[in-house]
């Protein structure tokens, strides 16, 4: 844990853990599926290698466009409004 970049896309992954965690234990119809958990894992490896690697600009997109993908498509502030 070098780097911001470290630090950043782990916070992101943890984050992931979590939601997937809670909506694992809740008794809706709604299950999310595992592989829709893919990509932005997926998303915050390449950005930490990127960013690692000195290619500042492509890591910083990269950590938006997970960001982007966790807000439309996992949809987190769903799971904060049902509580």
């Amino acid at each position: 844990m070098q780097t911001p970049y470290d630090w950043v896309t782990v916070a992101i992954f943890a984050g992931l853990i979590v939601i997937f965690l809670q909506r694992s234990q809740e008794d809706s119809a709604v299950r999310d599926t595992m592989i829709s958990y893919l990509p932005p894992a997926v998303g915050c490896a390449v950005a930490n290698y990127l960013g690692n690697e000195e290619y500042h600009v492509f890591a910083i997109i990269t950590v938006i466009l997970v960001l982007a993908y966790i807000a439309l498509v996992i949809k987190p502030y769903e799971f904060i409004k049902r509580r």
